[in-house]
């Protein structure tokens, strides 16, 4: 960290499964919470509700999950932005899965009303192909994410339907597809070494080629959203590179969908090419934080999940003016 001019910073955002039940009431008095009553006009969904009243439940239903996280993300940036403006300008943005539509608009890549439309359109595709084709997922941990594309290549030559779906850490993968492939390849992980599997909670296949008819209806959505040049690059999941402007985003997103989360390629991206030696978490949890530590041991971390956490975020370095996120 340069002492003169502060810290390169990185905003980063979680995605589905960091939502809490609750999530919402540490701010629903403050100034940013008319995003959160912005996003129910927008979307037509009772995003209040989610936040304040869902239980834990109902918010794990796939469109809640994500409508819930990316709007919660947003007020928590937009009140950073309060506390502290030059917080507004990163050096660069990522966000895992859902969370790169925060990341869109916290880049000003797109704005907060596209980002609710899309956020809620990608839900509910999601949650179609997911009743259409079931699917889980398990977090594979302390084997490679080579040899785990080894497990699930060996299950799929024998019929089964799983694919390395996250690269989160370099000890940390997760699977998806099938439930009795994801199963199969787990007990073919733990045989090569894996020192545990944990599954998730989730009813489909995310980031496989089992969410295709996802991708194709989510065109759409796409097609209707204006994507503007920003100020800050936004790193990818599916290639883990940093994308000045808003060209090639509407496919990158469409990608996602059916492509594996580079997370890990993500991070190094982050700290070694652009250099960045903060990242800050916006939104509920510590995933990616702790994911960082695994990744970039070097590079500082900090979380903003709480109005509490909000003073402990140093002025970046300083970089072009953005806008609001409203």
């Amino acid at each position: 960290m340069d002492e003169m001019t502060g810290p390169r910073l990185a905003l980063v955002f979680p995605g589905q499964g960091a939502q809490q039940a609750g999530m919402g009431r540490p701010w629903a008095s403050s100034p940013g919470w008319f995003l959160a009553e912005r996003a129910s006009e927008v979307s037509g969904r009772d995003v209040v509700e989610l936040l304040l009243r869902a239980d834990d439940a109902y918010l794990r239903r796939t469109d809640n999950a994500q409508l819930a996280t990316f709007v919660l993300e947003m007020v928590i940036l937009s009140e950073l932005r309060q506390v502290l403006p030059a917080a507004g300008r990163p050096l660069v943005c990522a966000g895992h899965s859902l969370g790169e539509y925060a990341a869109l608009v916290a880049a000003g890549v797109i704005g907060f009303e596209d980002g609710v439309r899309l956020v809620a359109a990608r839900g509910e595709a999601m949650r179609k192909a997911c009743a259409d084709a079931p699917g889980t997922m398990a977090v594979v941990l302390g084997l490679s994410a080579g040899e785990l594309e080894k497990a699930a290549a060996y299950v799929r030559e024998d019929g089964g339907r799983v694919w390395v779906a996250n690269l989160n850490s370099p000890q940390q993968t997760v699977l998806s597809g099938e439930a009795e492939a994801v199963e199969r390849c787990s007990a073919v992980a733990v045989e090569l070494g894996a020192a545990r599997v944990v599954s998730i909670p989730v009813g489909g296949a995310f980031h496989t080629p089992l969410m295709a008819p996802a991708a194709v209806s989510f065109e759409r959505a796409l097609a209707r959203t204006e994507f503007l040049h920003g100020f800050a690059p936004v790193v990818a999941n599916v290639d883990a590179r940093p994308y000045r402007g808003s060209d090639g985003w509407p496919e990158l997103l469409r990608r996602q969908l059916t492509s594996p989360v580079r997370w890990t390629d993500s991070v190094r991206t982050m700290a070694d090419e652009l250099h960045c030696d903060m990242f800050v978490e916006i939104g509920p949890g510590r995933t990616l934080t702790g994911l960082a530590r695994k990744t970039a041991p070097r590079v500082s971390r900090l979380t903003v999940g709480e109005p509490g956490q909000l003073p402990a975020v140093p002025a970046p370095l300083p970089s072009t003016p953005t806008r609001s996120v409203a």
